[in-house]
């Protein structure tokens, strides 16, 4: 692992951000894309270890929709199993000779019941069969209740509609260089109270231990009444910033990340929303800067923001 021998001497490291100072225990980043940490936990058992109702909110759609199908259909056939095992017989109504069509009807009256439609053609027969209906049509309520909840949980859960650029850029500015990492909603939610923070981590040799330091990046502009159009963070490379000696080679061979944090009140859920995201110095641009991805339309009456060119830049010449 790459690691830098000196940093700014007038840089501040910060021992508050949550993650160990022990560079050997280092996993490569601190920080996924997408924001979650890169933090695989052990030592309990899975059920313990995870909560299935938060990964059931966080999934993506599609694998939500199949875990969903996939436990009606199971549900289904462990009935329609049951049914057939006690013999169709018990189920009146039934018109059928093959065995595949016994348990085929097995199953949609399983189905039936578990949805609590019941159209009424194949009933139970007995007390045994009639107690197995009333067991499964009673799993049915709570599946689908919960399912319900499930649903609505996803739908109403905050979310930070904020994307983040790819890359973080090292940009001219103010007569010197600049840290640069572009964001914009995305959605049509409105955002006000924005504020974003910048860390930095990177591995440092104190005095022949790897260790893992932690400087806040300050900001020209921290806080946004409103987050309407894109923001770009620019951390100006000065004096006083951690980054101030390193060079391009520096960013290439050493081990780094700059982590972002971002807060906003969203009025439509009424709440504070949060987006994070991280970027490996292998991440970072050297030499360029961000392209306008707003403009004005052709009436001249408002203002589109073009998301397509949320990583759009050109490279440009540094002058130290």
């Amino acid at each position: 692992m790459s690691f830098f021998k000196k940093i700014n001497p007038k840089a501040t490291s910060s021992a508050s951000t949550g993650f160990g100072d022990n560079a050997s225990n280092y996993g490569g980043r601190f920080l996924h894309k997408n924001g979650e940490s890169n933090t695989y936990k052990t030592g309990l058992g899975i059920l313990e270890r995870y909560s299935w109702f938060h990964s059931m909110l966080k999934m993506k759609g599609r694998h939500f929709f199949l875990i969903v199908l996939g436990y009606y259909i199971s549900a289904n056939f462990v009935f329609a199993s049951i049914y057939y095992l006690i013999g169709v017989e018990h189920l009146s109504g039934m018109e059928t000779v093959t065995e595949g069509d016994k348990f085929a009807e097995a199953f949609f009256f399983s189905a039936q019941t578990f949805t609590t439609v019941g159209y009424g053609r194949i009933s139970p027969t007995g007390i045994l069969t009639s107690a197995i209906a009333s067991f499964e049509a009673l799993i049915g309520l709570l599946t689908f209740a919960v399912a319900t909840g499930l649903m609505y949980g996803r739908f109403s859960k905050p979310t930070a509609y904020i994307r983040f650029s790819s890359n973080a850029l090292i940009a001219p500015f103010q007569n010197g260089t600049a840290l640069m990492i572009r964001l914009a909603p995305y959605k049509n939610t409105i955002l006000s109270d924005a504020e974003a923070k910048l860390t930095v981590g990177m591995v440092i040799d104190d005095n022949g231990k790897m260790v893992n330091k932690f400087y806040p990046l300050s900001l020209e502009l921290d806080k946004a009444n409103t987050l309407n159009l894109s923001w770009t963070l620019v951390h100006k490379i000065n004096e006083e910033s951690p980054l101030f000696s390193l060079t391009e080679n520096d960013l290439i061979n050493g081990s780094g990340e700059i982590m972002v944090f971002m807060k906003a009140f969203d009025d439509m859920f009424s709440n504070t929303v949060m987006a994070r995201t991280s970027y490996t110095f292998g991440e970072i641009i050297y030499g360029a800067k961000f392209t306008p991805m707003f403009y004005r339309d052709e009436k001249h009456n408002r203002t589109n923001l073009d998301l397509s060119k949320l990583d759009a830049i050109e490279k440009v010449n540094l002058t130290n």
